[in-house]
């Protein structure tokens, strides 16, 4: 096993250009990793990497050698999976990905219940709302909601999130609540903004009598995390849209109000995101079956929860 452990600590250091991230996500010390690359090099005979104080950077033999490597991890995966799939024992690690609201609520709280009902199987779940690459980062699958940028790996929808628009009755006695899309723009409501990587502008769609039609809003707080336009949405900021699952506990306490009812915004689809290889896995089959029993039933709970918008 030392042989391998090697090549997975070189395809990480490959992939994430540092030591010490790479012995962060094996759960390694950077002394480990440091000394497992050195060993690799050894045995090659060769240089692998180029290291100053600053920066590390592969050499042609460790760009070379990174392909046949990662292969040799793939087909090991592959044989592990066909070794659960003849003992009926799901083993091995998952590395899961979720934006941050929707990992927190969602996600982190099914995980321990789906590790004791498989103690062979580790999970390593990581939240962020940035776009993670799921080759370069060596995840399994992500969690999303919308449409996702990658083109080329296997969706699965898993549910459809309901959205709301809200405020703080504090902003409300200050401004108004718009009944509609036409009464937000006109009215010149100040809109909190969940700002996406490379957005130049925001438009929120919204269900009208002729059907769903973008409005372009404005506002002078913007955040890349969805739970800060919640803070700002509670302290009378402005007006956010979120998806009911992220505010039903302060919508049925009334410390939000659903504004814009007659022209509610256009739900939106959860899907997982993940390589076709890896739903051959029978832990990831047995997951993903998991995960979109729970967040059905948590969505509705949630929808109930927060009453009729």
């Amino acid at each position: 096993m030392a042989y391998l452990d090697n090549i997975r600590t070189f395809v990480r250091v490959y992939e994430l250009g540092s030591m010490s991230a790479a012995g962060r996500d094996l759960r390694i010390s950077a002394a480990v990793t440091s000394a497992r690359i050195g060993q690799l090099e050894t045995h090659l005979g060769v240089r692998l990497f180029q290291r100053t104080t600053r920066s590390l950077a592969p050499t042609e033999q460790g760009r070379s050698f990174y392909d046949g490597a990662r292969a040799v991890l793939e087909r090991v995966e592959e044989a592990e999976a066909l070794v659960s799939r003849i003992t009926e024992t799901p083993r091995g690690t998952i590395h899961v990905a979720a934006p941050l609201g929707v990992g927190r609520r969602l996600i982190a709280p099914e995980l321990p219940g789906f590790a004791q009902a498989y103690p062979q199987v580790d999970l390593r779940l990581r939240l962020s709302d940035r776009m993670i690459d799921l080759t370069a980062e060596a995840i399994d699958l992500r969690f999303f909601l919308g449409r996702p940028a990658d083109s080329d790996l296997t969706i699965r929808q898993i549910a459809t999130c309901a959205r709301v628009l809200c405020a703080a009755p504090g902003y409300i006695a200050r401004r108004g609540a718009p009944a509609d899309g036409a009464e937000l723009l006109a009215q010149r409501h100040d809109c909190l903004n969940l700002r996406f990587p490379g957005a130049t502008e925001f438009r929120w769609t919204l269900q009208t009598p002729q059907g769903p039609r973008p409005h372009p809003v404005a506002g002078r707080l913007e955040c890349d995390d969805g739970d800060v336009l919640t803070d700002w949405a509670l302290a009378g900021a402005g007006i956010a849209m979120k998806p009911v699952f992220e505010v039903a506990d302060h919508l049925a306490a009334g410390r939000l109000v659903a504004v814009c009812t007659r022209t509610p915004p256009l739900p939106v689809q959860m899907a997982c995101l993940f390589t076709h290889r890896r739903l051959q896995d029978p832990k990831m089959r047995l997951f993903l079956d998991h995960m979109a029993a729970r967040i059905g039933a948590a969505l509705a709970a949630a929808e109930a929860e927060a009453g009729p918008g």
